[in-house]
């Protein structure tokens, strides 16, 4: 990548929709990194953390296990020459790992062991990763419901996979330990197998979990690192309260929304001149996260400004949001973000429209599949698939899959919801 067009091509990359930033990347270290498949790993992205591209034989197969794997092994702010398993197969890797946590994976191409210019790809990568982690922050209402519905019915389908393998795994191992088999040498074999693929199991279920989950005080401390740092210099005193560690935990999209809005509220706060002290609290009850952030000052919050830049992500995840400031008094927000998105039954009348077929569409649009998977998952051409799409976005007249899928939601007709 010749030098003068490197912030043009990087632009490219950054400015593009999330969903797509690794096939961008992917052509943009084509010349100079020339590899097979290219993967960028981000807890941040919590529906789809896993941003592949590449040959079908390693796209399709690579799993979250073996990044983490891999990721282990980079320091923060480093990279490596590695061998590893990815896609189920030990193979050459280029690693770089950004500070903020942020793993990228590059399969060179076979004529291509040696790591060319390594530190030269930490810095543009570091690029992406930090545009990555701001548009998450700043995540657009679309992005906010695809990622939920994709996180939704991860989540749901590793329950499931992990109940169903558990349970055929345990009745192995019953049959295998009883004393009617006569190969005691097979028996013990077959048994440590099934043990260890039991225990494997049982690893990544808590391991995909706790990409989708995260515990509420948990969150909070990231939020308190977070705000102390945007707090540096002013001077004003924090005082935080943290929910109780035993509380209810957290979907992914909600602890990076109340981690996001309560850092615009205290940025928002900071902008007050006679600012000396603020408090940061969360609580929770059964259903809903709450946001408190309050001072006792002047009283010049700017609401309407705040209020905007609170309102589109609080109106996607069903969130409610009340800020009030009186001058000579104080400034108050406060937020309530449901765990759950409710069930808006009225927008059933819109989806009657839609056909049988369209309806089968949707459910898996809803789960954040692509057309290709979804023409696999039906039997049908990508290009029908295309025709069904365009025919739903009309009859919902929406603009974007994002917000279908967040009428298919509001709905009810959820990710494991039959059409």
């Amino acid at each position: 990548m010749p030098e003068s067009a490197d912030l043009t091509a990087l632009r490219d990359v950054v400015e593009g929709p999330l969903a797509e930033i690794a096939v961008r990347f992917s052509r943009l270290l084509a010349e100079d990194w020339p590899h097979q498949a290219l993967v960028i790993f981000t807890l941040e992205c919590t529906g789809r953390p896993r941003k592949v591209t590449g040959v079908k034989e390693i796209a399709d197969k690579v799993a979250i296990r073996e990044l983490e794997a891999i990721k282990a092994r980079v320091e923060p702010g480093g990279h490596l020459t590695t061998t590893a398993t990815l896609g189920g197969t030990t193979r050459t890797l280029w690693a770089v790992r950004d500070p903020g946590g942020t793993l990228l994976v590059l399969v060179p191409r076979a004529s291509r062991k040696r790591f060319p210019r390594p530190s030269r790809l930490a810095e543009i990568f570091g690029i992406v990763a930090t545009s990555i982690r701001q548009q998450v922050t700043q995540a657009s209402p679309d992005y906010l419901a695809e990622s939920r519905a994709a996180s939704s019915e991860r989540a749901r389908t590793i329950v499931e996979m992990a109940a169903a393998h558990e349970t055929a795994l345990v009745t192995i191992l019953t049959a295998l330990r009883s004393t009617r088999l006569d190969d005691q040498r097979a028996r013990h074999v077959a048994t440590d197998s099934a043990s260890a693929a039991l225990v494997a199991l049982r690893s990544a279920h808590r391991t995909d979990l706790a990409l989708s989950e995260e515990q509420a005080h948990t969150a909070f401390g990231r939020l308190r690192r977070e705000v102390r740092q945007v707090m540096r210099h002013h001077g004003a005193e924090v005082e935080f309260v943290a929910p109780p560690k035993d509380g209810r935990p957290l979907s992914g999209e909600v602890a990076h929304a109340a981690r996001a809005m309560t850092c615009t509220a205290v940025l928002a706060f900071t902008t007050q001149p006679e600012l000396t002290r603020l408090r940061v609290a969360w609580t929770s009850d059964e259903t809903a996260l709450h946001l408190d952030v309050r001072d006792q000052e002047s009283g010049d919050l700017d609401v309407a400004g705040l209020r905007l830049q609170l309102d589109g992500r609080a109106k996607t995840l069903g969130a409610t949001v009340e800020v009030d400031a009186v001058p000579g008094w104080g400034s108050r927000v406060t937020v309530v973000l449901p765990f759950e998105p409710e069930s808006d039954r009225s927008g059933e009348a819109v989806l009657s429209e839609l056909n049988r077929r369209e309806l089968e569409v949707l459910r898996l649009v809803a789960r954040g599949q692509r057309n290709k998977a979804i023409a696999a998952t039906l039997g049908i051409t990508e290009s029908t698939v295309k025709f069904h799409v365009t025919g739903v976005l009309r009859k919902l007249d929406v603009g974007s899959r994002g917000e279908a899928a967040a009428l298919a939601l509001a709905a009810g007709i959820s990710a494991g919801h039959s059409a």
